[in-house]
């Protein structure tokens, strides 16, 4: 069966168009949604996805109408290939994607490495930026509750022979700190 699925972002504009296109390629269910393409829980592409079974393919006017995101668009077009169910994009950018033929396959493919492309380079600029970050000083994280006042009434506490749990609940810090704070002084923690 050829499904269809056919979005727009605002209640003013009009599915016609789209639909009148998928009807065409042989659409015999259409699915739509008035819905940002940004937003990857829209109420109809979920009943479509859960409509779709093994040997359909699903058809989408422009690869856009579908989604924004690269990397959701990879999702999804993985999942409908995991469930054996074929992608055909109609017009626009995209139109060179039917993942139920070989060149498609192909140019899906391209797509799904450009997508693992930018996540690395994305995960690689993060890394970098926190690393130089780092260098210059700067702390992640909420402040620190931790002042020279709380830390010396935990070492008082601690020789009077408290628990780490009950100094930290007392504080209102977590343990964690405490022991972060007093690594070097694995003797008063551990007695």
């Amino acid at each position: 069966m050829i499904v269809g699925y056919s979005r727009v972002s605002t209640k003013d504009q009009h599915l016609e168009l789209q639909n009148s296109a998928l009807t065409a390629s042989g659409c015999e269910r259409i699915f739509s949604d008035k819905a940002s393409g940004s937003k990857t829980d829209r109420p109809e592409l979920n009943k479509c996805l859960n409509f779709l079974q093994s040997g359909d393919t699903l058809h989408v006017w422009k690869l856009d109408r579908l989604g924004r995101d690269l990397r959701h668009l990879v999702n999804i077009v993985h999942a409908l290939n995991d469930r054996d169910v074929g992608f055909k994009v109609l017009t626009g950018q995209g139109a060179a994607i039917d993942t139920t033929t070989a060149p498609g396959k192909l140019v899906f493919g391209i797509f799904a490495a450009l997508a693992e492309f930018e996540r690395e380079l994305i995960r690689e600029r993060v890394n970098a930026g926190i690393a130089a970050a780092k260098a210059k000083g700067v702390r992640f994280g909420p402040p620190s509750k931790l002042t020279s006042e709380i830390i010396e009434k935990a070492r008082i506490e601690k020789a009077r022979g408290r628990s780490v749990r009950h100094i930290a609940m007392d504080l209102g810090i977590g343990k964690s700190a405490l022991y972060n704070v007093f690594k070097g002084e694995e003797k008063l923690w551990t007695q």
